[in-house]
């Protein structure tokens, strides 16, 4: 399932759970469903900072050193 279905998913179960409400299986669906998105929407993040680079004082590219 890519991002997009899991969104849509997600919409649908939330708005069930406005209407009419949500059985236990479908709450249990939309925990993992907001779950894996979350986890997903990490990694993607976490590629993008660890492909940064900054232009040091010296003219050269230097790659972004994570916190500990």
């Amino acid at each position: 399932m890519n991002t997009d279905e899991i969104i849509a998913r997600i919409n649908e179960l939330s708005a069930k759970n406005r209407s009419v409400g949500l059985t236990e299986a479908e709450t249990e669906e939309r925990a993992s469903l907001r779950a894996e998105y979350v986890c997903r929407f990490r990694e993607s993040l976490r590629a993008g900072l660890d492909s940064i680079y900054y232009i040091g004082d010296d003219g050269k590219e230097h790659k972004l050193k994570r916190k500990k």
